[in-house]
């Protein structure tokens, strides 16, 4: 059996203070330079984090700036990994609105920060525990297209 190499961890710790969400996004683009993500890709993993952030920042930690939130970034040879963490108590999953494309769901003004995640990531998962809530979302490299080569 082959052993896969030792995945890099970036760990980043900020105060809950929505300004410093650019401060992430800016962490979140040079990590999917170094995965060597696609614009696509790179778009698609930048405006999830940034809305896990939020959602840490605005309903976990309820914008308290002497509470950190935590953002971990685990690169894999196939798959980069981001684990959202605030110290909110979390919330009911069964609550959130099934469809927030359907009519009757257009104008809310929350809800769609999760349905932007589960779009653009190939995982989303929420975990709930007394040290708070953390979420984990997974985007996997984008397959290249393999050629034969004449030899």
């Amino acid at each position: 059996m082959v052993d896969s190499p030792t995945p890099d961890v970036i760990l980043l710790r900020l105060p809950s203070r929505l300004e410093l969400l650019a401060v992430l996004d800016r962490v979140t683009l040079a990590v999917c330079e170094r995965m060597e993500f696609d614009d696509d890709t790179t778009s698609q993993v930048s405006m999830s984090v940034i809305e896990a952030g939020t959602n840490a920042v605005q309903h976990g930690n309820k914008q308290d700036a002497s509470k950190d939130f935590e953002v971990k970034f685990t690169l894999h040879p196939d798959r980069l990994e981001v684990a959202v963490h605030d110290q909110g108590k979390g919330f009911d999953l069964a609550n959130l609105p099934i469809d927030v494309t359907s009519p009757e769901h257009l104008f809310d003004m929350r809800g769609r920060g999760i349905f932007i995640m589960k779009s653009c990531c190939d995982g989303v998962d929420f975990r709930f525990g007394d040290g708070g809530t953390s979420c984990l979302l997974v985007k996997h490299r984008p397959q290249v297209e393999s050629r034969a080569v004449d030899a």
